[in-house]
């Protein structure tokens, strides 16, 4: 069934749910990355972007944070433009691990390879996949363009939270040697960990990761640029990732209560996708035990709710001037 809602009204339900989640309670800021630790955790904003280039939001969507985790789908949509689905597949796979993003052990239950791109140890073998060539330069080059095209303008490195990951990053060292412990890294270990640490620690606003999303759901095409990022085939296998493991260990929740496949970063946002409706993104820094924001799953699965739209429910939604 096609449902339908004015831009008017998606307005005034963004306001609704903005209102209605703005003094919520609970979780806390990621601590174990002390630049995250001193984000101001009153901060929230929600945004939604439209195929047709409108950009609904309300709060603090122009405030930049760490895009850390959801930066993952971007590196995952570049090994695809650049590589294509079946060799993504063979190399690191679209299997959620049931464990936390950070896991160590998922390594060593894995047979062959990472089980997805969307989980510490897949994105960083996925960094290391990245071309055209082996150099480290041409590779962030690449990356960084790419989250550019998605977003539909550049995102900022954040100089401090980049030095802040690196200090502290002792876990994802252990995960990228285990990786070339097993041969699941295709170039070097030392390199590909620190164009991961780099893509985590781009500043992003909620207003571009509603772009993002909306380039997913929109089959390649920015509605802000009018580029075509990536081919359209590849946006069902992009959203089958996020729709697996874009919460972690807490993704089948998630799904179940929202219908709405998103993914998570500790720096506080969350970017959902639904196919042919719309991107959506959400940012506040207090994180609930599996990383994920508490208040921007509150305001995504609230919208989702009140519009009645679900990726399993098989209804399509049309939003008129």
């Amino acid at each position: 069934m096609k449902k339908t809602i004015s831009v008017a009204a998606l307005k005034s339900l963004v306001n609704e749910a903005y209102e209605q989640v703005k003094s919520a309670k609970g979780g806390a800021n990621a601590d174990y990355i002390p630049y995250l630790a001193n984000v101001p955790s009153d901060l929230f904003g929600i945004a939604v972007s439209l195929p047709g280039g409108e950009i609904i939001e309300a709060g603090d969507t122009r405030y930049v944070f760490g895009i850390e985790s959801i930066s993952k789908v971007h590196t995952a949509v570049l090994v695809l433009r650049q590589s294509g689905p079946e060799k993504l597949l063979e190399k690191i796979g679209a299997d959620a691990t049931g464990l936390p993003f950070n896991s160590i052990m998922a390594i060593l239950l894995e047979k062959d390879h990472p089980s997805t791109p969307l989980v510490n140890s897949g994105a960083i073998a996925a960094c290391s996949m990245v071309g055209p060539t082996a150099d480290a330069d041409a590779k962030w080059k690449a990356i960084e363009e790419n989250m550019a095209d998605l977003c539909g303008s550049p995102l900022v490195l954040l100089e401090e939270l980049y030095r802040s990951e690196t200090a502290t990053n002792f876990n994802n060292k252990s995960i990228a040697w285990l990786l070339k412990n097993y041969n699941r890294i295709y170039d070097d270990p030392d390199m590909a960990l620190d164009l991961y640490t780099r893509q985590c620690s781009m500043g992003v606003t909620a207003r571009q990761l509603a772009v993002a999303g909306c380039t997913i759901a929109n089959y390649g095409l920015n509605p802000s640029t009018g580029k075509q990022v990536f081919d359209r085939a590849l946006a069902p296998k992009i959203v089958a990732l996020i729709a697996a493991v874009g919460f972690y260990e807490h993704t089948g929740d998630w799904m179940y209560t929202s219908g709405i496949p998103a993914k998570t970063g500790v720096g506080g946002g969350v970017m959902g996708v639904l196919p042919g409706g719309f991107g959506i993104a959400a940012f506040a820094p207090p994180l609930d035990d599996a990383g994920n924001s508490v208040k921007a799953q509150q305001a995504v699965r609230y919208i989702a709710r009140h519009l009645g739209v679900n990726v399993y429910s098989g209804d399509s939604i049309e939003i008129t001037a």
